[in-house]
């Protein structure tokens, strides 16, 4: 029997990161971020504040000034999106970004790619499908033509075709109508139940924290508040900056 690793071991942990687009212009100052295995953990701010500069330091899509980035155990600071995405780190980037003339079926496959020998595409997008059903009924459609929403969806299911030891999810709420942001927050509930290991960068504050185990609030690229997500609804400073109360 296989024993489980103890979910006292952070299984991505940000050491002190200082990272940002150029070598003279930092947007992170000395970030500290741990995610154990099974747990959900939000990263919150406003816009600007380094949310998606977080995402993009983890997946090797910038340059570490300082500091170091470990993702099960293994040192991943720098080593680029080639690497990361081998380790088992997939991303549904701020924006979506699916392939407008593939169908969905195609863009989906597409998540497929890196996945090592012994990889069943077909079972995986059954599965996909299943979590999405108007996937399902669009799977011929070319993805330019779906709905924010659907891409949304897509962009999720492309990234969950990779069979994702850790998922990232940068804002996935963004321009959603509310029907379709209800749909895409079941569906991180539905992930996290399943086990998956997530870390959710989100302005909307309310749905992060309902879904999180914990969170991380960040301004002007430094960590001002942690804690469990229960905790941080009930804090003075997270209510009146990002809950509206």
């Amino acid at each position: 029997m296989i024993e489980e690793k103890p979910m006292t071991l952070p299984f991505l942990k940000m050491s002190a990161v200082d990272a940002g687009y150029t070598s003279q212009s930092r947007v992170l100052f000395g970030i500290d971020i741990e995610v154990k295995v099974g747990e959900v953990v939000c990263l919150l701010g406003r816009n600007g504040a380094g949310k998606t500069t977080t995402i993009r330091a983890i997946c090797g899509l910038l340059p570490i000034a300082a500091g170091s980035i470990h993702f099960d155990g293994k040192d991943i600071t720098n080593v680029g999106p080639a690497s990361t995405v081998a380790a088992g780190i997939a991303v549904v980037p701020e924006g979506r970004r699916v392939f407008p003339t593939l169908t969905v079926e195609e863009n989906l496959m597409m998540g497929a790619y890196s996945r090592r020998r012994g990889f069943v595409p077909r079972v995986c997008a059954d599965e996909i499908y299943e979590l999405f059903p108007r996937l399902a009924e669009r799977r011929k459609q070319h993805g330019g033509t779906l709905s924010g929403g659907e891409q949304q969806m897509l962009a999720m299911g492309r990234a969950m075709m990779t069979q994702p030891r850790l998922l990232l999810l940068d804002e996935p709420s963004m321009g959603l109508a509310p029907l379709l942001f209800e749909l895409v927050f079941d569906t991180i509930n539905k992930l996290a139940m399943r086990g998956i290991t997530i870390l959710l960068v989100e302005q909307n504050a309310v749905a992060a924290l309902d879904v999180a185990d914990r969170g991380y609030v960040i301004e002007r690229g430094r960590l001002v508040q942690t804690g469990q997500a229960a905790d941080l609804e009930q804090t003075t400073d997270v209510r009146s900056s990002y809950l509206g109360s």
